[in-house]
């Protein structure tokens, strides 16, 4: 069984980064939707360190501004919403539940000593969370603006202090306006990227 070419189209071929948005709502449910979705996609040991704040008000949202560069200022202020992607580094804690099939698995990564280790799975395995987050939007009818250009310190400051939790990127959600789309930029053939050995 393979998906056709419309959802090909949909979550990938024809999908495009945006920066503006149309001025439509994205619900709480949509949200729960999508989460229930991207959820199921693999991590480490089924680890699922991401952690996903989603900014909703207004308010929310100019809490992030200081920490973006200029240009991510309104399209951030605009989107309906703009998700945090973040990653738990202490996702371990969770493994006893979440991978019962070892329970040793937790110490693998709690001791002192792996504290690096730990570092790494997070963020690999909350950036792979985020790439299925983005597909999974897309999959259910979302827009995704995704973006860097900020600074992950004052963002962990103005929403993770405190905790084990850091910021990775951020992603706008909603319906994006295709009017102000930028022409689409070249990708690098197979050749290019992929060998074959």
């Amino acid at each position: 069984m393979t998906l056709d070419d419309a959802a090909l189209d949909l979550i990938l071929r024809s999908a495009r980064s945006q920066n503006a948005w149309q001025d439509k709502p994205v619900s709480d449910e949509q949200l729960r939707a999508l989460y229930d979705l991207f959820k199921w996609g693999p991590t480490t040991g089924n680890s699922s360190p991401a952690r996903i704040l989603f900014l909703r008000t207004r308010e929310a949202k100019q809490r992030l501004a200081p920490a973006l560069v200029p240009s991510n200022v309104d399209k951030t202020l605009t989107a309906p919403v703009v998700a945090v992607i973040g990653h738990d580094l202490t996702f371990y804690e969770w493994l006893p539940r979440l991978y019962p099939v070892s329970p040793k698995m937790r110490e693998v990564y709690a001791a002192p000593d792996k504290k690096a280790l730990a570092e790494t799975t997070a963020l690999r395995n909350g950036s792979l969370q985020g790439a299925y987050l983005i597909i999974a939007a897309r999959a259910l009818g979302l827009d995704c603006g995704p973006m860097s250009g900020f600074d992950n310190g004052k963002v962990d400051e103005a929403f993770f202090k405190d905790t084990p939790i850091r910021s990775n990127f951020l992603c706008g959600l909603g319906h994006g306006d295709p009017a102000k789309l930028k022409p689409r930029g070249p990708k690098l053939s197979f050749e290019e990227a992929c060998t074959l050995l």
